[in-house]
């Protein structure tokens, strides 16, 4: 007996016992009363819901890979435990739709320069999967610990792996430049562990702590580490990211060339000397203040004091590249897009 029909029997009851001669007007009021109460049951329990075949879209898991790998490394992808971790990447990637198509636009952009740089350096191509999710490819990516650019590098870090860092100039927020330095790291790390996935895990969190809970955990592989969960997610995120820009329609993603960003082309300005304004030195090359600053987010200020008379490249967009056309866009994958 559900709490309304009780309801009903105590007032009954009451105003039998108090007040008889009110008790035909309030009957007619309960039996309304039990009359919509039945009507919107009958609606909660679905009798009149929509079908499923009438719902707009339908919210579905997402296919593992048999097989994947990792810098020419085989993930053990029979393990459950292994394949659940790959499984939640995924899944945060298929229905984080926006940041995963920024994503594919941005790589089209952006993975030419990279790989050209990776494969000169001698590194395996998926490491370009691990500045995406390092930085978004966001040149002016900036985390809460103060790394930032393409690599995501510390002031330290990066003044170690070669870059030049103060008030004027940052070369962390030059991909070129960042991405050879990154390459550097890569080579260091791999001479120590001989793995490229626990190589990847220790840019997350440092070589020392990566050797450190290999000896303190008497294992010898990434995915039988046990660790903070950022770095245990780490590589799985680099597995998924993967996974979906190499088949986006499977995973949902339908996106036309015309929506890429595409690869500006540049003139090339050495600069050896100081740079009083660079407003009037933008305005000489016939582009504004921003166009230069955005293309150059390694110049940090307004000015170029260059007391040691370095040499810089300036790169300045060419007109024609910074013009919306989509026939001159350069489908980087060609099965990023729906009509390549």
């Amino acid at each position: 007996m559900n709490s309304i029909n009780k309801f009903v029997i105590s007032m009954i009851n009451n105003t039998i016992k108090s007040k008889l001669f009110i008790f035909i007007p309030l009957l007619g009021l309960v039996l309304i009363a039990i009359l919509l109460s039945g009507a919107s049951e009958s609606n909660i329990s679905g009798t009149d819901a929509p079908a499923k075949k009438d719902m707009p879209y339908q919210i579905t898991s997402v296919s593992i890979p048999r097989t994947a790998s990792f810098a020419g490394e085989e993930v053990p992808l029979k393990r459950v435990d292994v394949r659940e971790r790959l499984d939640k990447e995924l899944l945060s990637n298929s229905y984080f739709h926006s940041n995963t198509i920024l994503l594919i636009k941005r790589a089209n952009s952006y993975f030419e320069i990279i790989e050209r740089i990776l494969k000169e350096e001698k590194i395996p191509e998926d490491f370009k999967y691990l500045a995406l999710i390092e930085s978004s490819l966001d040149p002016l990516a900036v985390s809460p610990a103060g790394a930032v650019g393409f690599w995501q590098f510390l002031k330290s870090t990066g003044k170690e792996y070669g870059l030049e860092v103060n008030t004027e100039i940052d070369e962390r927020y030059d991909l070129e430049k960042s991405t050879r330095a990154a390459c550097r790291y890569f080579h260091k790390a791999y001479e120590k562990f001989g793995s490229w996935s626990l190589v990847a895990a220790s840019y997350n969190i440092g070589m020392r702590r990566i050797t450190d809970e290999l000896e303190r955990q008497s294992v010898d592989n990434y995915y039988d580490l046990l660790l903070v969960s950022e770095t245990s997610r780490y590589v799985f995120r680099i597995l998924a990211i993967k996974e979906i820009l190499n088949a986006p329609q499977k995973y949902g993603f339908k996106i036309n060339k015309k929506d890429l960003y595409p690869l500006i082309q540049f003139k090339e300005v050495v600069v050896a000397s100081a740079v009083s304004d660079f407003g009037e030195f933008a305005k000489q090359h016939h582009i504004s203040y921003g166009i230069l600053k955005k293309y150059n987010p390694w110049l940090r200020d307004g000015f170029l004091t260059n007391s040691k008379g370095n040499e810089y490249v300036i790169k300045i967009p060419l007109p024609e590249t910074l013009e919306f056309n989509d026939k001159n866009i350069k489908v980087h994958q060609s099965n990023w897009v729906v009509n390549p």
